[in-house]
């Protein structure tokens, strides 16, 4: 098991990225609350990561912190919560909302998430309370994939990439972004924005 990588950012196209680990590349695929803290490409960074192996493929996950990595881990015990689906979660809301969400039953928020429908949303929150009582979470409420290619994107371009590789419509990604793109704002800001305004809906 690959617990932990630490070296050189390559590239950066949410949510796949590069590290240059001693001259092996590592895709990594990971949330967008780990995007929002990698630094620029060439610099250092230290991921914790989750090995998935299945029959057809093996997929490294990468979590700037533990408690992500924690949370993803009990996610993926849940019935019918994949790996893309326990990105999608962490890439809409951070641990703290998610943990607000489970213990105020909050079914409409969950719903929001690429992927998560009313049956699923309820399951989640049934599942997962017992969990977060347990300390999965780590913290308490207060308040299609292909190796990243040397494309030219806009940052609105990459935005709406983004949130269709995790599991948005091309349609509903595209109207998310317009409604919240701004001039001068890079493609993890803009899908930052986009993200807070549909939870805060």
């Amino acid at each position: 098991m690959i617990g932990r990588l630490r070296g050189q950012l390559v590239t950066k196209q949410p949510p796949f990225l590069l590290l240059d680990v001693n001259c092996v590349g590592y895709e990594i695929e990971a949330p967008m609350s780990t995007f929002y803290e990698l630094p620029a490409t060439g610099e250092q960074v230290m991921l914790h990561t989750h090995l998935v192996v299945r029959e057809d493929a093996q997929v490294l996950y990468g979590f700037h912190a533990e408690q992500e990595r924690r949370l993803f881990r009990t996610l993926l015990k849940i019935s019918g919560v994949g790996g893309k689906m326990a990105l999608a979660i962490l890439s809409t809301m951070n641990s703290s909302e998610f943990a607000f969400c489970v213990q105020s039953d909050d079914v409409t928020a969950m719903t929001r998430i690429p992927g998560v429908g009313k049956k699923t949303a309820q399951r989640l929150i049934m599942e997962m309370k017992d969990k977060l009582d347990a300390g999965a979470s780590g913290e308490l409420p207060s308040g299609t994939s292909a190796a990243a290619q040397p494309v030219q994107e806009t940052p609105v371009s990459e935005a709406v990439s983004a949130l269709v590789s995790l599991g948005y419509k091309p349609v509903e990604a595209s109207r998310m972004v317009r409604a919240v793109e701004s001039a001068g704002l890079g493609s993890e800001e803009i899908i930052r924005a986009a993200l807070q305004s549909l939870v805060k809906r």
